[in-house]
């Protein structure tokens, strides 16, 4: 049932950045961190995978305090999302409705007077 859920992307920081990236031309380092709430190490570290990957690449531009990182996302990130999303919504699809929830959790109820304690053995 889980069958290409990608791990790397599921990550919720990853997969936050990623559909930020796959619905835009390029995210600065600045603009992920202000709308995912990121400290600078986490998503340094979140974005540093996603590149080891090749799901995203990086431009540095400047040094120091000035500097700024850019980032796009890859034909293999778009793809690689693609998939995940895909895999994603039939996961999702295939979920029981809340109604069928609730008669899965009736049946999987035991009943105390059946079990082997309340018949004496």
């Amino acid at each position: 049932m889980i069958d290409g859920l990608d791990p790397l992307i599921h990550a919720p920081k990853r997969l936050a950045a990623m559909a930020i990236l796959a619905n835009s031309t390029t995210a600065s380092f600045k603009f992920l961190k202000e709308h995912l709430n990121l400290q600078d190490s986490d998503l340094s570290k979140q974005m540093s995978a996603l590149e080891s990957a090749g799901y995203l690449t990086a431009s540095k531009a400047g040094h120091g305090r000035g500097g700024s990182t850019t980032f796009r996302i890859t034909a293999a990130g778009k793809r690689a999302y693609g998939a995940h999303r895909s895999a994603l919504r039939a996961l999702l699809d295939g979920a029981p409705e809340p109604d069928d929830v609730a008669l899965l959790r009736r049946k999987a109820q035991v009943d105390p007077t059946k079990t082997a304690h309340h018949r004496g053995i």
